[in-house]
């Protein structure tokens, strides 16, 4: 059933030109379904007050399309608890879309989760794909994923891409890489952006990047921001400066300000100091302390606007930029602000990790970050699990025979052996998911301070 001009039931015939004093007369005389096709009419004509009589007239009669229709119009002006009334009137007959706008009202305005939950069974056993979709999320929040990943099914099942793309993150974070791939291809096949983005990340992640990068590409065609990206980072590690920069351009559009860095970076590079001095600008405002440091040497370099470059290498060590307060200092000591430099030289802010990491470990940590995540919880930092995880790769490098890495790194580093498994740990569940819970931020927090002391001991960044 479904609303035409206000509310009508698909199910009625449409009345024709003419009918109305016949449908008057049958309605008055107590045809349930005359009043339900005049009050149709009395809605297509905008006269909402005479099409509530009608539909009145008609549920008290047994009609189960205008107690339908009679729940929407109170749920549209306003009239909930009336809402509710009608919609169990009709919901109770076993109508499915009944069921489902009852179940969403009692969630989204009285936050009955029960009744929610009951009467969203109700419709998806009808077949109501809306309803297996809401009742297999409201599993996924309670911690049910078994159940959650049969109404999700069954939703998929009836084509939608989003329970689709939803089962393939529950897949991927249960380590079945078959389910994975099924389902995140079905709903990037049906046309899913974020599912297509996934499966090149998978792709990524498994080492193959040609195909990676035709998903990447599909996604891109629905004008995802996170293909556009791994797109631009493609063209550049090829030396095609003018296509990085026009997907990192894209990307850097939508907001992003690690792209609209790496728009600076290779505009930079092509000789665009005005465009570059755009994307560096937009990301300093927007937070990122590399970009207020690049932009402060190009202001200076290009521009020769020293106050300008002040204020941004400020910004940028304000906010704990290593070569930002060294640059501050020294531009404050040729200025003769002697007291403010020597607090900037003496004590700067430690240097941040800024190696990049492998394309795969990256794509590894974005997924780790999306699936942890989801409906509504706080990812895990993608730059920290980026730092895990090029840490390893990078300390671990020189190192031919692999079977007994942790002992190998306690003696080199004098880490205690416990600290380097835990980290060997978290990096195995980042990259091989489902072999353990999803560690929590507390854990990444503890790993990071791990790795970072490997980095140190080993002297390497």
């Amino acid at each position: 059933m479904a609303w035409q001009g206000d509310v009508a039931a698909a199910s009625v015939p449409a009345p024709r030109v003419g009918d109305e004093p016949e449908l008057l007369a049958a309605a008055q005389a107590g045809d349930a379904y005359a009043a339900h096709r005049l009050g149709k009419l009395c809605a297509q004509h905008g006269d909402r007050a005479a099409a509530k009589h009608w539909w009145e007239r008609a549920a008290a009669g047994g009609n189960i399309d205008s107690a339908y229709n009679l729940g929407i119009w109170h749920e549209k002006h306003g009239s909930l608890e009336d809402a509710v009334t009608w919609y169990e009137a009709a919901a109770g007959t076993g109508d499915a879309e009944a069921a489902a706008n009852l179940a969403t009202l009692l969630l989204e305005q009285h936050g009955d989760v029960e009744s929610a939950r009951y009467w969203y069974e109700i419709a998806a056993h009808a077949g109501s794909r809306t309803a297996a979709r809401r009742l297999a999320q409201l599993c996924e929040d309670a911690g049910e994923i078994a159940p959650a990943r049969e109404w999700h099914r069954q939703a998929a099942a009836d084509g939608d891409v989003a329970s689709a793309h939803d089962l393939g993150f529950l897949a991927y974070s249960a380590g079945d890489d078959e389910e994975t791939v099924h389902w995140w291809e079905y709903a990037a096949r049906g046309g899913h952006a974020e599912s297509a983005h996934c499966m090149g990340l998978y792709l990524h992640a498994s080492r193959d990047p040609e195909g990676a990068e035709a998903y990447y590409r599909l996604a891109a065609r629905n004008e995802h921001p996170g293909a556009a990206s791994r797109l631009g980072a493609i063209a550049l590690s090829r030396g095609d400066l003018r296509t990085a920069r026009a997907w990192f351009e894209m990307a850097g559009g939508a907001g992003r300000v690690d792209d609209q860095r790496m728009a600076g970076f290779v505009c930079v590079e092509l000789g665009d100091c005005a465009a570059a001095s755009h994307w560096f600008g937009r990301a300093a405002a927007g937070g990122d302390a590399e970009s207020a440091f690049n932009y402060g040497l190009l202001l200076i370099a290009e521009f020769g606007d020293l106050a300008g470059g002040q204020h941004w290498f400020r910004q940028a060590a304000l906010a704990g930029h290593h070569g930002a307060a060294v640059e501050l200092g020294g531009l404050l000591s040729v200025a003769g602000e002697l007291g403010e430099a020597q607090e900037w030289l003496s004590d700067p802010p430690p240097p941040a990790w800024g190696r990049p990491a492998e394309p795969e470990l990256t794509a590894s940590a974005e997924l780790a970050a999306a699936a942890t995540g989801r409906r509504g919880a706080v990812p895990l930092d993608l730059a920290e699990l980026t730092e895990v995880l090029g840490t390893w790769d990078l300390v671990t490098r020189p190192l031919h025979d692999h079977s007994d890495v942790i002992g190998w790194l306690v003696e080199r580093s004098g880490v205690h052996e416990s600290a380097i498994e835990h980290l060997a740990s978290v990096r195995s569940t980042l990259l091989r998911p489902g072999s353990a819970p999803w560690p929590s931020p507390g854990e990444i927090d503890h790993v990071l301070a791990t790795a970072r002391d490997l980095r140190h001991r080993l002297g390497v960044q």
